[in-house]
């Protein structure tokens, strides 16, 4: 009797039961909610701020200043004031809503710990790449956009360089998975794929979320695979191997540079129809600067969040790819497909694996869950075990 890759399919999505699929349609619809909702916030902040006046009030006195503390400080007191008015619907976003859903345990106190650590260090970065962009404007003129787009690349791969090594461990607890089958097999993997078993960390991802995930962050030497305490904790020995695989399929395809690339194309496009778009919107929020003026940021944000949202079933395509290539490269390495389909199906829980078509393509980083798994039975009907 032949394999029903169909009917495998569906044993493990329904196995989740209704009222998991329906819990987890309900959040991911929500999430897509709150893309469009969060440019509206952003509209709002952006629309009091320049209302009220405070980057103009700030820039005059600091008129004397240089050129470049004028950017930085302007910058610095713009992303500290929208962080402020924005706190609000970022503990409901980010904090209540995650807790309703059961996607985090973690204390409000800690979330905004956290989040004022988070806003120091990305005030200091932002500040210091928002001086090289206004002076690639003042310096360059019709053609910052391709500067400044050029500059975000290098800029994003420093970041990627010594954000694994820096900045992630200041957010997180960062191990070596702890001795026994699990560590032997990820480090026999690890081994295998010619990367040093050093790179691979298991981190107490719990702290600020319940979901099984596990990622590949950083480049060069700064590249690592770190898989969260929760899905070690959850997993089975082939579900891990299966995972590891994967984001060793990431690390070895080298993904990471396909969204430096992809993100140097983003920005670049958005700096452009920024430039064409800013002076006719910076008139609707009531704003008289032109684009290479730093007390016109908060527009220059909005236009290129907005372009950021409209470009992101491009982004999210190319993502989707990616991370086929991976689940594919993990099926090659390991030849566990029920360990892969199983796994998937725990992240389910926050993310619909049934979604339709069109929302798939809009919105979905990742394939389905459903597709994934369809994908893994397929692979299981072609090369069974030996």
């Amino acid at each position: 009797m032949s394999f029903d890759v169909e009917a495998a399919t569906a044993a493990y999505i329904d196995g989740l039961g209704e009222g998991t699929l329906a819990q987890a349609a309900a959040y991911t619809t929500g999430n897509q909610w709150l893309i469009l909702w969060n440019l509206l916030v952003t509209a709002v902040i952006t629309l009091i701020i320049i209302r009220t006046g405070i980057l103009t009030k700030a820039a005059d006195k600091l008129r004397n200043r240089s050129f470049s503390a004028r950017v930085f400080c302007v910058s610095a007191i713009y992303l500290t004031v929208s962080t402020l008015l924005e706190l609000p619907w970022s503990i409901f976003t980010g904090w209540w809503r995650e807790t309703q859903y059961g996607r985090t345990d973690q204390p409000l106190t800690d979330f905004l710990e956290q989040g004022l650590l988070a806003l120091l260090i990305s005030t200091l970065l932002a500040s210091i790449f928002f001086v090289a962009i206004y002076a690639f404007i003042q310096k360059t003129k019709k053609r910052w956009w391709l500067w400044g787009g050029g500059f975000t690349g290098v800029f994003v791969a420093c970041l990627l360089v010594i954000g694994p090594t820096y900045i992630a461990p200041l957010f997180n607890d960062y191990q070596p998975v702890p001795p026994g089958e699990v560590r032997d097999a990820v480090e026999a993997m690890a081994i295998e794929a010619n990367i040093p078993t050093d790179r691979v960390f298991m981190y107490d991802g719990s702290r600020q979320s319940n979901n099984f995930t596990a990622n590949v962050v950083g480049i060069g030497g700064a590249a690592r695979i770190a898989i969260s305490d929760v899905a070690l904790d959850e997993a089975t020995l082939d579900e891990v191997k299966a995972v590891t695989g994967h984001e060793i399929g990431h690390y070895v395809l080298g993904h990471v540079w396909d969204g430096l690339l992809l993100t140097v194309i983003v920005i670049m496009a958005s700096f452009f129809i920024a430039d064409k778009a800013f002076n006719p919107v910076a008139r609707l929020f009531g704003a008289r600067q032109d684009i290479g003026d730093p007390t016109g940021l908060p527009v220059l944000l909005l236009l290129v969040s907005i372009i950021g949202v409209m470009a992101q079933p491009a982004s999210n395509t190319l993502s989707r790819m990616n991370e086929s290539e991976a689940d594919h490269y993990s099926y090659e390495m390991v030849n566990l497909p029920d360990g892969m389909a199983s796994a998937l199906v725990k992240t389910a829980e926050y993310r619909n694996p049934r979604p339709g078509t069109l929302e798939e393509w809009l919105f979905y980083t990742h394939p389905s869950v459903e597709r994934r798994v369809r994908a893994a039975m397929a692979w299981k009907a072609h090369h069974p075990d030996p």
